[in-house]
């Protein structure tokens, strides 16, 4: 759903979005842009085809807005999205408003009451790169680490092991949905990228 039907949607007016489109177009972004935004919007569409307009449109807003500030500062910049969000609703019902935010922030653990099925459109669409062909997934994480840019290779390492891990640890994808389209090839990519930092420890033998 675009940006300005799922504002209509809710009763708001669409006046936010070029300065949307501003903050995704931030000259330090390299995967977290507008494309990645629409992607979300699209593939969240698709598991919420069958919610109605109202819930459809909370999600859209909710991907279109869950990365709207980003700085590589984990938490925070959600934090700020969800605020951004809520003021670019601004005459939007209340209920609504708090809704967007409590998606946005969900973005956060990824996680979720398990009912919640809107989360589950949202959560489950900002991981279908996870479950790209392995070109696309390469780029997308050449991309992520060239938006840390200001972390050295070790602390980078480090941290990638440890996110990497913790998703192969995990149900990556919450619906049925997700989990067919994007799953065996999410665990590979994640997979083969885990091996290749491993290899680039020092203490790797």
């Amino acid at each position: 759903m675009k940006w300005a039907e799922a504002i209509a949607t809710l009763g708001g007016a669409p006046g936010a979005w070029p300065r949307l489109e501003a903050r995704y177009g931030e000259p330090h972004r390299r995967y977290h842009t507008l494309d990645h935004a629409a992607a979300v919007a699209r593939d969240s569409a698709w598991l919420a085809a069958d919610l109605g307009d109202v819930d459809r449109a909370l999600v859209a807003v909710a991907a279109w807005t869950h990365d709207v500030v980003y700085d590589a500062k984990p938490g925070e910049d959600e934090r700020a999205s969800a605020a951004w969000a809520r003021e670019a609703l601004a005459g939007v019902a209340e209920p609504y408003i708090e809704r967007v935010e409590g998606l946005v922030l969900a973005t956060i653990k990824h996680d979720a009451p398990p009912d919640d099925r809107l989360a589950t459109a949202l959560l489950d669409a900002d991981l279908a790169i996870l479950g790209a062909p392995e070109a696309t997934y390469a780029a997308y994480a050449k991309a992520v680490r060239e938006e840390y840019a200001k972390y050295p290779d070790d602390v980078w390492r480090e941290g990638r092991v440890a996110v990497l891990e913790g998703m192969l640890a995990r149900t990556l994808y919450r619906s049925e949905a997700a989990r067919a389209r994007w799953a065996t090839a999410a665990e590979k990519n994640l997979a083969a990228e885990l091996t290749h930092w491993r290899r680039e420890q020092p203490d790797h033998r």
